[in-house]
């Protein structure tokens, strides 16, 4: 698994190379680390080879890339390449994992490792530096959390676009591929040829990009979609899925608007969510209705609300996309057609008194 990261890296082996601060050359730097299990340990590498022009123009050829091969490409462009073939091979979709609030990387690798076992995705987690504030425990330890997670929001914001801009060079390549295989099999016929293309395109670019933020990575996902110019509102991802959303409900459709995607957006909702519950408590006039856990005010034009506070197996969890709660099939088949791309509310009742769907 690649993990995404502004985190600061350590001289160290495993997990312990992720450090608790930001990076020390500033909150923008991104790194990417594979992260492969060995029984119960985790070994780690950090990718940040330079590739030779023999290996970029490797890569140029094999995916029909429009790049320079002569410029400046480092391991993403490889990663990435890696990444989109593999799930067009495997037929899964890329879902793109930002975490919450005190979450160390072991406890994200653990929530990234059930996502794609549960689901059948492919995880690409993208890590802050969450982790309550080292030491401080409580209320300082959540402002901590939320202190990096503001800092946070330009590092999200060029992962964001670097994953669109690889994704978009990709299919580019791969349309130019498929139409010449169309095109060689039926050299005289431009409407047969267009056929086929269409069919080629369903069958072999079908591999849907999604995301999901969960608890306080929607603040900051929320942070850069109040910026200007910024890659998180445009064109990026089939599905975004904004689940336990530790910030406030009020006012969200300023922010939660500025979402563009190729399918839906969807807010979970938990009524009971302990986490969100104690976070409301936290003091400081920031802490309103958190939009995880609320359900008036649900006025965003653009998004689908899901209430999943009486769902059997949900109870009072803050993570019920994975775990027990995924006990309960038909809450388990919702958030996998969400994580897959799919649109899942024609499985719902829909209540227009809250404006929300209810399994």
């Amino acid at each position: 698994m690649y993990v995404i990261t502004n985190r600061e890296l350590k001289n160290k082996k495993g997990l312990d190379i992720f450090g608790k601060v930001p990076n020390p050359c500033g909150p923008l730097e991104l790194r990417i680390v594979e992260v492969i299990k060995k029984g119960k340990t985790w070994q780690t590498s950090v990718t940040t080879d330079k590739l030779p022009q023999k290996k970029v123009k490797a890569i140029k050829k094999k995916f029909n890339l429009d790049i320079d091969e002569t410029g400046d490409w480092y391991a993403s462009l490889r990663i990435a390449c890696e990444l989109f073939e593999r799930a067009q091979k495997e037929k899964k979709s890329i879902l793109f994992f930002v975490h919450g609030y005190n979450n160390d990387v072991e406890d994200v690798m653990k929530v990234a490792e059930d996502l794609e076992k549960t689901h059948g995705v492919i995880v690409v987690p993208f890590t802050w530096p969450a982790n309550g504030g080292g030491a401080v425990t409580g209320t300082l330890a959540y402002k901590s959390d939320k202190s990096d997670a503001r800092a946070s929001e330009g590092a999200l914001n060029r992962a964001v676009g670097k994953l669109q801009y690889f994704h978009t060079l990709f299919v580019s390549g791969h349309k130019k591929i498929l139409q010449a295989k169309a095109n060689q099999k039926h050299k005289n016929n431009y409407e047969a040829a267009q056929a086929l293309f269409s069919k080629l395109m369903s069958i072999e670019c079908s591999t849907t990009i999604n995301l999901l933020c969960h608890s306080m990575g929607n603040y900051v996902l929320k942070k850069t979609l109040l910026n200007g110019g910024n890659s998180t509102s445009q064109l990026v991802f089939d599905n975004v899925c904004l689940v336990a959303a530790d910030t406030n409900n009020n006012n969200h459709a300023n922010w939660v608007e500025n979402l563009d995607v190729r399918n839906r957006v969807y807010i979970v909702i938990n009524e009971n969510d302990f986490a969100l519950r104690a976070s409301r408590i936290k003091p400081g006039e920031e802490q309103k209705a958190r939009l995880g856990h609320y359900v008036k005010k649900l006025n965003s034009d653009n998004a689908h609300y899901i209430n999943v506070t009486d769902v059997d197996k949900v109870d009072k969890q803050h993570s019920y996309f994975v775990g027990d709660s995924m006990k309960n099939v038909k809450l388990k088949t919702i958030f996998t057609g969400m994580f897959n791309g799919q649109a899942i509310e024609n499985q719902l009742n829909y209540q227009s008194d809250t404006n929300t769907y209810v399994l």
